[in-house]
């Protein structure tokens, strides 16, 4: 009988010893290419492009190394079989840790991801898709399963200052315009306000981020969708997708009924995060990429829990 050519194989790893003794944090791939389901408020699964992360501790000082094909394959069959839930994650970093008895105690998986989602149009009946930048990281150690998920959602800001100023200069204008004690024409006033002569001076805009780093309460599944629309409903701006131009006369008119510094959307969205039981934790990073200046605009706020974010 022919010996198996697959045992026959040397394996380095498990066989020899490390030259220089020592246990190891984390060993394990980055920018694994996969695909990813999750599954959306209206319980239709979305599959994404994802770049996966794999990462088990190396406890044992002696041991050579870990077996990395063994992470792939289960990363592999574990995504390819069902969407991303907090208990699918838990049971693949189990999985993690039974291929490599004896060698780990703890194990960590990061997923990154862009979550599409249909948006509809502002007036008109028309609607696109919105990308969402995602990472879901999970990790299982002596027992203990963590899950936190980082989402960036665009928005608009209006700049409250250079609003005020806008206004200023529009009244100036008014007033060198429109002398007093001249009886006023209603038709001229019009005319006058839609004219570039009366609007001498817009207010400073800009694309903004949210960054929301939330950590996941035990017993919930991953909300991101109603995540993301919250987020969005604080902010009130959030970009949009097909525009017509009706589309952009109420995103503008939405956009000077709710100027904001990045200090008021850090706030608006900690708002909204504070009171969901779902949510342990989180850190808010607001980033207005200011047209003004050449540097960003940056707030930050968090929960404040004791050893958190």
């Amino acid at each position: 009988m022919q010996p198996n050519p697959v045992r026959c194989l040397p394996d380095v790893a498990s066989r020899a010893h490390a030259c220089a003794a020592g246990a190891l944090d984390w060993v394990g791939m980055e920018n694994i290419a996969l695909p990813v389901r999750l599954v959306g408020a209206d319980g239709v699964a979305v599959q994404s492009a994802a770049r996966v992360s794999a990462f088990v501790n190396l406890a044992d000082p002696a041991a050579r190394g870990i077996h990395m094909s063994r992470l792939y394959l289960l990363l592999d069959r574990a995504l390819g079989a069902e969407p991303l839930t907090p208990a699918s994650l838990r049971r693949l970093l189990r999985d993690f840790l039974a291929s490599h008895a004896g060698l780990s105690d703890r194990a960590r998986v990061r997923i990154a991801f862009e979550h599409l989602l249909r948006r509809p149009a502002l007036v008109s009946d028309n609607s696109g898709w919105k990308a969402y930048p995602v990472e879901v990281s999970a990790t299982l150690a002596q027992g203990h399963f963590a899950l936190e998920l980082q989402v960036d959602v665009p928005y608009s800001s209006t700049c409250p200052a250079s609003a005020a100023l806008a206004r200023q200069s529009i009244q100036q204008r008014f007033a060198t315009d429109f002398a007093r004690g001249r009886a006023l024409d209603h038709a001229a006033v019009e005319h006058w306000l839609g004219s570039e002569q009366g609007v001498c001076a817009t207010p400073h805009s800009q694309r903004s981020t949210a960054q929301v780093r939330v950590r996941l309460a035990p017993g919930f599944d991953l909300p991101l969708d109603e995540w993301i629309d919250g987020i969005e409903r604080s902010l009130g701006t959030p970009v949009q997708t097909a525009v017509k131009r009706e589309d952009e006369q109420a995103f503008a008119r939405l956009n000077g009924e709710n100027p904001m510094f990045c200090e008021d959307a850090a706030r608006r969205i900690r708002a909204a995060l504070e009171s969901d039981e779902r949510v342990a934790d989180f850190h808010i990073r607001a980033t207005h990429h200011e047209s003004l200046h050449a540097h960003d605009a940056v707030a930050v706020a968090s929960k404040g829990v004791l050893g958190g974010f």
